[in-house]
Formats: structure tokens, sequence, C-alpha cells
């Protein structure tokens, strides 16, 4: 695939097809959007949300998922806000969420019939690492998303801006709001 990629790309750039998508790396909107690297959201995401090039930082994880505090994502999220000017947080997740049914010990057994094996599963865990709770999804996508907001809004690096909860259809792209953060509609008044 990467073959098919360069030869699609030395036309790409020899055409100046970019030009369409100039734009600066500052969110229009002053935006950034946490969401799930689900393929059906890739462009259904933004279109549903009237966001073009340029609008928004998207920030992407598998469940629109922030995991730890001090993690890449929390970090990306803060990069946003600080360096890149948002000054609003949108959380969305999505139903039939693939980490909804994940199965920890399925994975497992992929990464054995991968060629990990299975003295390196073994050595992680015995280093304290619970690869069955780092792997573990949730159960329910609005409780997921709830918790994501959470640890944002309550991080001790995040300005007091608003923090929404969504869940899209990936099927319609209708979106449900979670938790609709109040500094949002006393800020717009």
């Amino acid at each position: 695939m990467l073959e098919q990629i360069l030869e699609y790309n030395k036309q790409f750039v020899e055409k100046q097809e970019y030009k369409t998508f100039e734009t600066s790396k500052f969110p229009n909107k002053k935006c950034v959007i946490l969401t799930c690297m689900d393929t059906r959201l890739i462009e259904l995401l933004p279109a549903s949300m009237n966001l073009k090039n340029g609008d928004a930082k998207i920030v992407k994880s598998a469940g629109a998922v922030v995991s730890t505090p001090f993690g890449g994502i929390m970090r990306s999220l803060i990069v946003a806000i600080y360096e890149l000017g948002a000054d609003e947080v949108f959380v969305i997740g999505h139903h039939d969420c693939g980490m909804s049914s994940i199965n920890p010990e399925s994975v497992k057994k992929k990464f054995v019939e991968r060629g990990i094996t299975e003295d390196t599963i073994h050595t992680l865990e015995n280093a304290g690492i619970n690869l069955d709770d780092w792997l573990r999804g949730f159960d329910n996508v609005t409780d997921s998303v709830q918790q994501s907001v959470d640890q944002i809004r309550n991080h001790p690096l995040v300005p007091n801006i608003p923090v929404h909860g969504l869940v899209i259809d990936p099927a319609t792209g209708k979106l449900d709001v979670v938790d609709r953060d109040e500094k949002a509609v006393t800020s717009s008044k």
C-alpha cells in the first residue's frame, strides 16, 4: 500500500491539489475535538458539525477515551488550548463503537497470533502492567463520554473553558448531547 500512497502523493503534489487545503495551524473556530478513530467518522463528523478544513483541531483515540490524566491525549488537548488557541472542547463518542465490545483476552490471543510471544506478555504483566485494564473498553458510550468530559474539565492544567460531551450516530451523523457545559451558554449571552 505504501507504494500506491507515494505514487498518488507524487501526482497530488505535482498537480498542486494541496492548494484547496491551505490553512493555518490555528483552528478557525477555536475548538478542539476528541473523538474516536473509527473510519466512519473521518468525513461524517466534520460534515455533521459544519466544520471545514482548518476549523478545528481533531484528536483521535480508540473510543474517544481519556484514559490517563497525563498521557498523550491530554497533552494534545492542552497543546491545542494553550498553543493553538482552542477555547472550547468537544468530546464526541459514537454508537456502535468497537471499544464497547473489546475483549482483552481476545486481543491478547491476537498478539500471539501476530508474533508477540507469551513471554513478552508475561513480562509486561509481571512488571505491573495490567493488560486487561489497559485494553478494557466501556459498556456504555454515554458514560464513557461523561467520564472523559469530567477528566478534562477537572484537570489541573485545563483552564475554565467549556468542555462538552456528545455522541454521534455513525450512520446518520445525528449528534446527541451528553453534557452541555453551562460556561458556553452563559458566555454566548
